[in-house]
């Protein structure tokens, strides 16, 4: 029987200079991530950590992946939702579905560790096209303009180095790299919210990385995009960046999409905070520590009426490349003033979301589902809102957030739970 042809393109896929293996698209829209055999030779105590799910199943990396027309979980996650996709996706003149060719322009600079670069054709191995036996691959280039900009989000944001005091929006990553959120076009003043709530959660005992908010006429080859008439964007710096005495590491990072195998579309579906909290009390390197500061960030989302804090806003992170723990916060501001009667968590707690309704109850029910001694998440809690309630009100006259914002963020406070009020 004659096979029929079909072409293929393929990006290596590499992890802190490891091959790790070889993505392959088909032109029937076939996706398929084949692992390495040298990587899968690789002594576990030595083998770099892709996914957390390596870790749960031995046998992850030992069969391909495959997907049809987007990418699979661990890798579509790396990539820019909403408005940055589209935007990417007419710079490629390609459809946004279209998850090969944006990996393929993003692959040098995508979060964590992981980088894609393209396979010219006649060198993808054989053994990254044995699982595809039903049709005569053809092998061709990988069609993609000079890679640029690449961050996962839903709102316009850029990754960018710092020198001499200015940002530089580049692909050109270092030691020193940022990201820039620019304003938004739908809601006012949000990189002054998103400061003021990082600083908040600061203060009470969340680790962030360092932030500042910066002028736009300080960032240097920004795209061409329309923006709001504000003044400031938003700069955070890069967790997975480290700096090294000859250039720079990255640090492998995974979300808990790529964790759970949902594409960014099921980021409000099929999980609550009980499923997170047991992942990371059974595999983080930190244990209990991370758990406590779990709990911690969830009642700051309710504090600050965050409902945004789906499960691409939460991370692991693997400084050692092999053994994961809870990444430094990220993505936290008060979503409840631009949203009207907005009252609910992004997730379940405790077989609920409402943040007014919300109590110690909650926490408590939340810790005996995972199996965590209560006091020891209770003592916690109690610092956090002892800190709040001390120092937050202060704080607050000295943040950027516009004063609408804050009466709204009052107002808020004076609505929680007596176990929660400020």
């Amino acid at each position: 029987m004659t096979k029929r042809h079909e072409d293929v393109a393929a990006l290596r896929i590499t992890l802190q200079g490891v091959e790790i293996g070889v993505l392959t698209h088909y032109t029937g829209g076939k996706n398929i991530l084949t692992f390495s055999p040298d990587y899968i030779a690789i002594p576990e105590y030595l083998k770099p950590t892709i996914s957390l799910r390596q870790i749960i199943t031995k046998s992850f990396v030992e069969k391909p992946i495959v997907s049809n027309q987007k990418i699979m979980p661990i890798l579509s996650n790396l990539l820019p939702e909403g408005a940055l996709r589209e935007w990417m996706a007419k710079s490629l003149k390609t459809h946004p579905d279209n998850e090969f060719a944006l990996m393929a322009y993003a692959g040098k600079n995508l979060t964590g560790g992981i980088i894609a670069i393209p396979i010219s054709k006649g060198e993808i191995p054989p053994w990254a096209l044995d699982s595809r036996q039903s049709t005569d691959p053809v092998q061709i280039n990988v069609t993609a303009p000079e890679n640029k900009f690449s961050l996962a989000g839903i709102q316009m944001k850029f990754s960018s180095k710092r020198e001499d005091g200015r940002f530089l929006i580049t692909d050109d990553t270092n030691g020193d790299s940022w990201i820039i959120k620019t304003p938004s076009t739908q809601h006012k003043n949000v990189p002054e919210n998103e400061f003021t709530a990082m600083t908040l959660a600061k203060i009470a005992g969340i680790e962030i990385p360092e932030i500042k908010l910066i002028k736009l006429s300080d960032l240097d080859n920004l795209p061409d995009i329309k923006l709001p008439d504000e003044e400031f964007a938003y700069a955070i710096k890069r967790f997975d960046r480290k700096a090294k005495a000859d250039g720079f590491q990255r640090l492998h990072t995974e979300d808990f999409a790529q964790i759970l195998n949902l594409y960014p579309t099921q980021k409000y579906d099929k999980v609550n905070y009980e499923q997170m909290g047991l992942i990371i009390k059974d595999f983080s390197q930190k244990g209990l520590f991370d758990v406590q500061q779990f709990a911690k960030r969830l009642l700051i989302n309710i504090l600050l009426g965050n409902g945004d804090a789906h499960i691409k806003n939460w991370s692991m992170i693997y400084h050692d490349q092999q053994t994961p723990q809870l990444s430094p916060a990220y993505d936290i501001l008060s979503t409840m003033v631009y949203i009207h009667n907005e009252r609910d968590l992004a997730l379940n707690m405790a077989k609920n979301k409402d943040w007014y309704a919300m109590s110690f109850e909650h926490f408590k029910s939340w810790a005996e589902r995972i199996d965590v001694n209560w006091s020891a998440i209770k003592v916690h809690l109690d610092e956090t809102m002892n800190i709040a309630r001390t120092r937050w009100l202060e704080e607050l006259n000295h943040l950027p957030m516009i004063e609408q914002h804050k009466s709204q963020l009052k107002e808020h406070w004076a609505k929680l739970h007596p176990d929660f009020r400020i």
